[in-house]
């Protein structure tokens, strides 16, 4: 297997700061409850180190300012009640009003919600637009409801939450397990509560459908933001997007969206898994084609996911992870990549295109191994930024052009590339604390205006 030269990989295999005693400071208890937000965390603390961050604002950026639990009843198409339990965690709105998705998942819980909202103010603050980090969720399983019943879970969430989000004040979007049709019903709920619906109140959320006040490309944007992501670093490592191999863990949105425009481009889909089972093709995958079958509902033969597809042949966990592909693109959960899986890799590239996909232990073997990580604040962040799009359009009563939106991705695209490897030719670090310490210069400048009041 080819590697990447010492010129360009990782320089150490960062260090494990989940135990850093700042966490006791802030009141952390040391349980698995809460390992994936300490962990978050933690790869903050490393760049804080670095770069030499005040105390402060260590302090102010390792705990949300806001939790939300609501528990709020829906009646199902029975007729019988259900108690269902969602949550908003605001973390910081420094840079300006809270945004992040609404994840609809039965395991979502408060360290998850955390831990993402976290991700979103680094997110945010690296790729220069003028939001805070925030982030939701309903604890529910969407394909086990009909249509009716998570129309009212959906609006139900949202009476419940309406009066601690609002266009000026924290903005959802979809995540994971919700869609276009979800927001719509929020935008319409919050509309319809004239008490908190104030001006514009289509701009309360975004990711909404485009004849409901949503904007072009949102629903590739998060695929779009990866892919530029690769256009913008994979020449420094000597790979080309035409002729290259490589393989997606997830097959939702962003995990599809990323194959079929790298596809679009010439690159060759080898390998796809997700929670139904994985799909090889050395000859290359149809990315097209196989989003068409995970889209094929089950009363018309399909399975949910790639398990079945016919352009390729069935492979198991170890074989789609021992495929040999130059750039490897998670896209599904968090913390999938561990030591096993990051023992199994044979690829140059780790692009991630989910939130914290790799796990500390995981980075480790990956920086030892010397492959490459293409961090999620950087490659995740078209989905964000595109949502700003969108709610600048809706705040300016304005219809931008699909060019127009893609042109102006990739212009932060650019820019949070560039902001990174400064970061990371000055600090001689890896990628993802390069990302981080990038993210928090800009924080810190803003605190260094703005003060602490009193």
């Amino acid at each position: 297997m080819t590697q990447v030269s010492n010129a360009v990989a990782s320089p150490s295999a960062p260090a494990d700061y989940s135990r850093h005693p700042l966490m006791q400071d802030v009141g952390f208890v040391m349980s698995d409850h809460d390992l994936l937000y300490r962990e978050t965390v933690g790869t903050m603390l490393r760049a804080a180190d670095l770069m030499d961050l005040p105390h402060y604002l260590r302090l102010i950026l390792a705990q949300p300012k806001n939790e939300i639990m609501v528990h709020f009843p829906v009646r199902m198409d029975d007729g019988e009640f259900r108690l269902f339990k969602g949550y908003r965690v605001q973390h910081n709105n420094a840079i300006g009003p809270y945004k992040g998705g609404l994840r609809f998942h039965p395991d979502v819980h408060l360290d998850d919600v955390k831990t993402l909202a976290f991700l979103m103010t680094m997110k945010c603050s690296l790729v220069g637009v003028p939001f805070g980090g925030g982030k939701g969720g309903i604890k529910v399983d969407p394909r086990k409801h009909s249509s009716g019943e998570m129309e009212r879970i959906v609006r139900r969430f949202t009476s419940a939450v309406a009066h601690q989000i609002g266009p000026d004040y924290d903005i959802p979007a979809p995540d994971v397990g919700s869609t276009a049709q979800h927001m719509a019903w929020i935008a319409d709920t919050y509309a319809f509560l004239s008490e908190v619906g104030g001006h514009q109140p289509q701009a309360v959320i975004t990711g909404k459908p485009v004849e409901y006040g949503g904007s072009l490309g949102r629903e590739k944007a998060t695929g779009q933001g990866v892919v530029d992501t690769l256009v913008n670093l994979l020449p420094e490592l000597g790979i080309k997007i035409p002729g290259m191999t490589f393989s997606v863990l997830g097959y939702g949105n962003v995990g599809s969206w990323t194959a079929r425009i790298l596809h679009d481009m010439g690159a060759k889909l080898v390998a796809v898994m997700d929670h139904t089972g994985g799909v090889r093709n050395e000859k290359g995958i149809d990315a097209d084609a196989l989003a068409d079958w995970c889209a094929r509902p089950r009363d018309a033969g399909g399975t949910g996911g790639v398990r079945g597809f016919g352009g390729g042949g069935a492979c198991t966990e170890q074989e789609f992870y021992s495929t040999e592909v130059d750039v490897f693109a998670p896209s599904a959960l968090e913390q999938m990549i561990k030591e096993e899986q990051a023992k199994l890799l044979r690829c140059r590239v780790v692009v991630e295109g989910a939130n914290a996909p790799t796990t500390p232990a995981g980075d480790r073997i990956l920086a030892q191994r010397e492959i490459e990580v293409f961090p999620a604040i950087l490659a995740n962040a078209g989905g964000v930024t595109v949502s700003y799009f969108e709610w600048v359009q809706n705040k300016t009563c304005s219809a931008w052009s699909l060019d127009e939106v893609d042109r102006k991705l990739r212009e932060h695209m650019l820019q949070a590339a560039m902001r990174t490897k400064a970061a990371r030719k000055k600090y001689k670090c890896d990628m993802r604390t390069a990302s981080y310490i990038a993210a928090l210069e800009r924080l810190r400048g803003i605190y260094a205006m703005r003060g602490i009041f009193p």
